[in-house]
């Protein structure tokens, strides 16, 4: 301990994708079978298999969650959304229909009753992976605090709403402060360091290709009442607006149709600047974290996540719309009634054949196997590469007070990942 305490650690990643692909096409295989019941021991096994590749200092993290309590966890969660979606609502919609003799507000005030449960959804899914998550055997921890997250979520987004985008950073780096500030490995509390404004470096590309993009608008659509000289006559600008809302195109300059193509140029910008903001921000704030004699260190690539999303998602989705195409010919294979351009698919006469139960049946089967598909080639191509990207270039440069550490109680949870699961957020690993 003395030597790696002077030269601090590494983080190694030793999985490989061929093992990864199987792992997740096998489990993904028994979720579809089980019409998804699986899915809560699919999400487990490939949480064993990432904790167990990343290996700080040479010993792999453990993974000790338990599928069962997970299952059980989503009964109760569902048991409570069901009471809130079926009393609540109804008595919004009844206030609604009273007060507004609309419907309109009641859905409004019901998706606005759902978000701050959204928050307190991944506060909890996330204090549940640290409590069951352990390195050198000593559990991590995350103190309760669910519903203050989430208040102070829903503040922080109405102040980066109301500014336009301006506070984004204060709002990452002080949702972020909270989380880390209330979490802990064994004994140890982890502080989360620095200052907000030290984000906005990463929000310059999203920044700039927003700028970019208005300006392309400006540029490609005409707007000749619109501007005299160096002053724009607002009420010119708010027809504009209108026409196009109401879709008369008109206003733009077909003349020059290749303007149009910096539009679509803009819109990839703004994607690459947010991806950016999101990874350049986490390594920002992880450089600032510490812990009892522990510093963390990152050297994470925005620039090589963002490929690692755009190539990944574009591998899944290309062999997604082959699936797809092999859907629509098998289909009408199935279907055509005989159809001469179909007969040359290999296997059609055999399946034309083939009673129009048995055929229903080998359709739905392939229909979800894309879902199956998408799962295994996501983990492949796009969580693989990015859980090694983040393990190896993620270090311990000081582990001076690694010794001190002792051991912290399990927390319980009577609903594990159940909210985040029936709320659909836990997808994620």
């Amino acid at each position: 301990m003395g030597t790696s305490a002077k030269i601090g650690m590494t983080v190694e990643f030793s999985g490989k994708r061929g093992a990864l692909f199987w792992l997740a096409l096998k489990t993904g295989f028994f979720t579809i079978l089980t019409l998804g019941f699986y899915r809560f021991w699919m999400k487990t096994r490939l949480r064993r298999w990432y904790w167990s590749a990343i290996r700080p200092g040479g010993h792999a993290m453990e993974y000790t969650g338990d599928p069962m309590e997970k299952l059980l966890g989503f009964f109760i969660a569902v048991v409570i959304l069901t009471f809130y979606i079926g009393i609540v609502n109804l008595l919004l919609m009844f206030i609604s229909f009273s007060v507004f003799n609309s419907s309109v507000i009641g859905y409004l005030l019901s998706f606005a009753g759902v978000i701050p449960i959204w928050f307190y959804a991944r506060y909890r899914a996330r204090r549940y992976v640290l409590a069951r998550t352990r390195w050198r055997g000593v559990r991590f921890g995350l103190e309760k605090g669910a519903w203050g997250y989430a208040i102070r979520a829903l503040w922080y987004w109405f102040l980066t709403i109301i500014t336009a985008g301006i506070l984004w950073p204060r709002m990452t780096f002080l949702l972020e402060k909270y989380k880390t500030d209330r979490t802990f490995f064994g004994s140890a509390r982890l502080v989360q360091g620095g200052r907000w404004q030290m984000l906005c470096r990463a929000a310059v590309p999203l920044l700039a290709s927003l700028v970019v993009m208005a300006g392309a608008a400006l540029w490609t659509i005409q707007f000749d009442p619109v501007f005299d000289g160096m002053e724009i006559d607002g009420r010119a600008l708010a027809n504009e607006i209108e026409e196009l809302a109401a879709g008369d195109w008109s206003g733009f300059d077909l003349n020059r149709p290749e303007r149009l193509l910096l539009l679509p140029l803009a819109l990839a910008g703004v994607l690459f600047g947010m991806i950016y903001y999101n990874w350049a921000s986490k390594r920002m704030m992880a450089n600032h974290k510490s812990a009892n004699g522990i510093q963390f260190a990152s050297a994470l690539s925005g620039l090589r996540v963002t490929l690692i999303y755009v190539l990944g998602n574009f591998i899944a989705y290309l062999m997604l719309l082959l699936g797809i195409v092999a859907l629509v010919l098998l289909a009408a294979a199935l279907f055509s009634g005989g159809f001469p351009v179909f007969e040359e698919i290999p296997g059609a006469a055999l399946m034309a054949g083939l009673p129009r139960w048995v055929s229903l049946v080998l359709l739905a089967a392939l229909y979800l196997s894309f879902f199956l598909l998408w799962g295994v080639l996501y983990n492949t191509f796009v969580t693989f590469p990015l859980m090694r990207h983040m393990a190896r270039t993620t270090s311990l440069p000081v582990v001076v007070g690694l010794p001190l550490i002792s051991q912290r109680a399990r927390d319980e949870f009577a609903e594990a990942e159940g909210f985040a699961e029936a709320l659909d957020l836990g997808a994620a690993i």
